[in-house]
């Protein structure tokens, strides 16, 4: 049995992987997870980004620490661990863009070879970094397969919004997607509340919120040609919390695309708030 669907077809598990790790639990349920699978795990953190926790578990020779833009650094990181894989695993503050990135040369000169400066374009080109030292840099969603939306209704009631709006609202966020706007959108009836764009996911549910209304649908989604080895979409306690704050009791995710951070303890919660959570295909 694969240790995992999205790894590939060669993969050997004796080889070290790199996990470079950003903020939240995704991180902690990667490293958790190949851990279980056997696969020797280094650790890539940043500083104030990545969970102490997941520093500290562990060993000091199986982990290095960096600011936020040291890419040359990193790239040496990865040659000092001789891995032969790398995921990328947690958000980076995305106002780092503009307050407490510390570029390196390796840095500069990458972001200023970029016409266009989004997480696409800044992800794809240090990924091409990595792959450049003959590291093969895996699809994020990699050990995780029991964490991603499954097509259905996953809180094990029937869906309280009409298909015809679910479409709706599906049909919205793949828009956005496409014209790199955002992943996500709240919709009501066919009527656009919000769309989600570089403040996130929190603050786009917050916005919706404020409306006041009922029967409000929160969608989550990727766009066609997502490279999922830097950009995967995640619905965890906190998006849960902030749509019970926002009045919002309804999402639809994209089955498969979409990571569940905790899945278990996810469902769980949705069901005790009456949170009604979809997969669609």
């Amino acid at each position: 049995m694969p240790l995992s669907a999205f790894l590939p077809p060669d993969f050997d598990p004796r080889r070290p992987l790199a996990l470079i790790a950003g903020q939240g639990l995704y991180p902690q349920l990667v490293a958790a997870a190949a851990r279980h699978a056997g696969v020797p795990l280094k650790l890539i953190a940043f500083d104030e980004e990545t969970r102490p926790e997941l520093i500290a578990s562990f060993a000091d020779a199986d982990r290095r620490t960096l600011l936020v833009g040291q890419l040359g650094k990193m790239l040496k990181m990865l040659r000092e661990f001789d891995a032969g894989y790398a995921l990328m695993a947690g958000q980076i503050s995305p106002r780092r863009l503009f307050r407490g990135l510390h570029p390196d040369l390796k840095a500069v000169r990458l972001l200023a070879s970029l016409k266009r400066r989004n997480a696409e374009t800044i992800f794809g080109a240090i990924a091409a970094e990595i792959e450049g030292l003959g590291i093969t840099l895996l699809d994020a969603r990699s050990f995780l397969d029991d964490q991603l939306a499954t097509a259905g209704c996953m809180t094990g009631r029937s869906f309280p919004i009409d298909r015809d709006y679910v479409e709706h609202g599906v049909h919205i966020a793949r828009e956005c997607a496409r014209l790199d706007i955002g992943q996500g959108c709240v919709v009501r009836k066919g009527t656009v509340l919000a769309v989600e764009a570089y403040e996130g996911t929190d603050e786009m549910l917050r916005r919706a919120g404020a409306f006041k209304t009922d029967a409000a649908l929160f969608v989550k989604t990727v766009k066609a040609g997502q490279d999922y080895r830097f950009d995967v979409p995640c619905f965890g306690q906190r998006t849960l919390e902030t749509m019970r704050e926002a009045g919002i009791a309804a999402a639809a995710l994209e089955a498969g695309r979409v990571i569940m951070l905790d899945r278990p303890a996810v469902l769980a919660q949705a069901r005790t708030w009456g949170i009604n959570l979809l997969g669609f295909e």
